[in-house]
């Protein structure tokens, strides 16, 4: 016999037979019907910890045959669904099981899990909310929820229960990182850090990558561009495809004007995804950026092999002008226009063209014409004209 504690906290037991050793008790009148659904049960939860699934979901089907209401049974097949991605028919038996026992603590928070597997996270906070009714304490619980409203950006909910994990334990890492990626996703990046370095600095050797590329992406946003580059590097020297480091190393190298770096990584990027036609266009831009046109405008048609992309287009018409082929480059902003007539870049670029032209009424026009909220690009565009 065995015991383990499962993701809630709780303790639940399993046995150490297979499916088979019990097939004689199940036709054997002499013994009890109860200590047959125990040791059905017993079998079944410990195929279920053992991967072997479809096993797990046969013992428990046996169980309620026999007693339709089994509540083991009933969340060992939600359990085993849930395992297999089957989460409606997990949400079923985890219903059914609260129908006849609200409180049973495995029903609710399997239920909860499937409702944010569905990302109906308030539904799972619902659900979350009922269980810590008779546990309020439980760290497990009490960070999904605040995971949850995190996911809904309900800031203040988020963090205050993230703040009541850290009061139960107080160098939580769930709790910690929690509160760094919500103060990332509000765009408080200095308190992001503050959090997501506190890992860091405990010298966790074990360090999940995604706490590297986190706060490398907050010096990004912080544009402190050459203070993220050691984070993103250190993610790579784990994981040397991982994305979200390739990317933030060339958009660092591209806010320190380095392009030349810059297209190394977005080189590696393409290297593994060469269909990916935001990094197509990033490689034009900055190709572009190096005067080398052909290039430039070899990776902006790549990118639109995939599918239209404003940004590819709106590449195409600045190479145009840089190579003095105004009048292209005028019609081809003006359909970008029509298409998304809220981008002030598009406003920008096409009044600078009139500018070039020689065309003053133009392109005062064309910047008056944006109907866009009060920008200050445009703004000052207007002013210096």
């Amino acid at each position: 016999m065995m015991t383990a504690k499962n993701q809630t906290g709780l303790t639940k037991t399993f046995g150490n037979n297979s499916v088979d050793d019990f097939k004689s008790n199940e036709e054997n009148h002499s013994i009890p019907k109860e200590k047959t659904i125990t040791e059905i049960s017993k079998t079944g939860y410990f195929l279920l910890k053992k991967n072997r699934t479809e096993d797990a979901i046969d013992c428990f089907s046996k169980i309620l045959m026999l007693d339709e209401n089994n509540n083991y049974a009933l969340v060992g097949m939600g359990d085993a669904y849930r395992k297999l991605g089957s989460i409606s028919d997990a949400v079923k038996y985890y219903q059914r099981c609260l129908s006849s026992f609200p409180g049973n603590n495995y029903a609710l928070f399997g239920l909860a899990d499937c409702y944010k597997a569905m990302n109906q996270y308030q539904k799972a906070i619902e659900i979350w909310e009922q269980y810590l009714k008779f546990d309020d304490k439980n760290i497990t619980v009490l960070t999904r929820i605040a995971d949850a409203y995190r996911k809904v950006r309900n800031f203040s909910s988020s963090n205050k229960i993230y703040q009541r994990v850290l009061e139960i334990e107080e160098d939580n890492a769930y709790a910690i990182i929690g509160l760094g990626h919500l103060h990332y996703d509000f765009k408080e990046y200095k308190k992001a850090l503050f959090y997501l370095e506190k890992m860091y600095k405990d010298g966790n050797e074990n360090l999940d990558i995604r706490v590297l590329t986190s706060i490398g992406n907050c010096h990004r946003k912080m544009k402190t561009f050459s203070e993220g580059i050691p984070f993103f590097e250190t993610a790579l020297g784990i994981d040397s495809e991982n994305f979200y480091a390739l990317f933030g190393m060339a958009d660092c190298y591209r806010g320190l004007n380095c392009i030349e770096d810059a297209i190394v990584y977005y080189g590696l990027i393409l290297k593994c995804d060469p269909e990916n036609k935001m990094i197509l266009t990033r490689m034009g831009d900055a190709l572009r950026n190096l005067n080398k046109f052909d290039k430039a405008q070899e990776y902006y048609e790549k990118a639109l092999d995939i599918e239209f992309d404003i940004y590819a287009v709106l590449g195409l018409a600045l190479l145009l002008k840089l190579q003095g082929k105004f009048d292209e480059a005028v019609s081809s902003l003006k359909q970008l226009i029509i298409q998304d007539n809220s981008n002030f870049r598009l406003y920008t670029e096409l009044s600078d063209c009139y500018l070039k032209m020689g065309e003053q009424k133009k392109a005062l026009e064309t910047l008056v014409d944006f109907q866009g909220v009060k920008n200050i690009k445009i703004k000052e565009m207007l002013e210096s004209i």
